[in-house]
């Protein structure tokens, strides 16, 4: 389930600015995941034979569900996970790095198994409180005869009740560069003229480059040892009091949209 908690993690990655005096960036904002547009690109499970799968993920996870750690290779967030079937409906999934849990999830399919509820605790890149929170999945196609009801092709419907470190960023800018900063740790200072710049506090994200597109809009690449991992396309709406962002997972193949009120 970790493109769930990369969801959480995506907003906290957001650094858009100008390069005013008083840019219309400038301020602490707040995602308000009501009005989020959520990608349409199914996530694919399979818990079967003893075997669970995320053939989604990037890199794909493929352990034993025996509720022990399983070591695994190529995630910078985690480095073993744990999966558990709690019974034919439900399973639990606890992820570690240097045996430090870092993410523990829960995951229940409704009775009709047309949609299933998750709830989350991540700090696998955060340097203060974990961000939590919780949502709801829809079933797209079915897993195969006799697999546990999780398997199959899910797509996120609904993000609630994340907590607010994980929904909160803060800009400021000053001559021709932008610093953004937020409640778990990450930071970084960047001009905004794309040249790249380092990208402090995230195991998963090493540098990044911004830059401007317009009066009110901005492009920032995150880039992990040299590769684009998130392209980030932002824009204030006239008023100055409503952000737009697009976030092209390049990891994933996927696209969505967020909305931040400055605060």
């Amino acid at each position: 389930m970790k493109k769930i908690f990369l969801i959480g993690l995506l907003i906290s990655l957001l650094a858009p600015g100008l390069a005013t005096a008083q840019s219309a960036l400038d301020g602490t904002w707040k995602f308000d995941l009501g009005k989020s547009q959520l990608a349409k690109k199914p996530d694919v499970y399979l818990l079967q034979n003893g075997i669970y799968e995320c053939k989604t993920c990037a890199p794909p996870i493929k352990v034993k569900a025996d509720g022990e750690d399983q070591k695994i290779t190529g995630e910078p967030y985690y480095d073993t996970v744990n999966v558990k079937a709690v019974d034919d409906h439900t399973i639990m999934q606890t992820d570690k790095k240097d045996g430090k849990t870092v993410i523990t999830a829960k995951t229940t399919v409704s009775p009709d198994g047309k949609t299933a509820r998750f709830e989350f605790t991540d700090n696998s890149a955060t340097n203060a409180d974990p961000v939590y929170g919780k949502g709801e999945l829809t079933r797209v196609a079915k897993g195969p005869a006799g697999a546990h009801a999780i398997s199959g092709s899910w797509r996120t419907s609904k993000l609630e009740n994340f907590s607010d470190n994980g929904v909160t960023v803060t800009f400021k800018s000053e001559g021709d560069s932008l610093t953004m900063s937020n409640p778990t740790g990450q930071s970084y200072t960047a001009k905004l003229d794309g040249t790249e710049a380092p990208y402090k506090g995230d195991p998963g994200t090493s540098s990044v480059s911004v830059r401007r597109m317009g009066k009110n809009a901005i492009v920032e690449t995150d880039m992990r040892d040299g590769k684009p991992t998130v392209i980030l396309h932002m824009a204030v709406a006239t008023g100055g009091n409503t952000m737009t962002v697009v976030v092209d997972d390049k990891l994933h193949g996927t696209t969505s949209q967020f909305v931040a009120e400055k605060q």
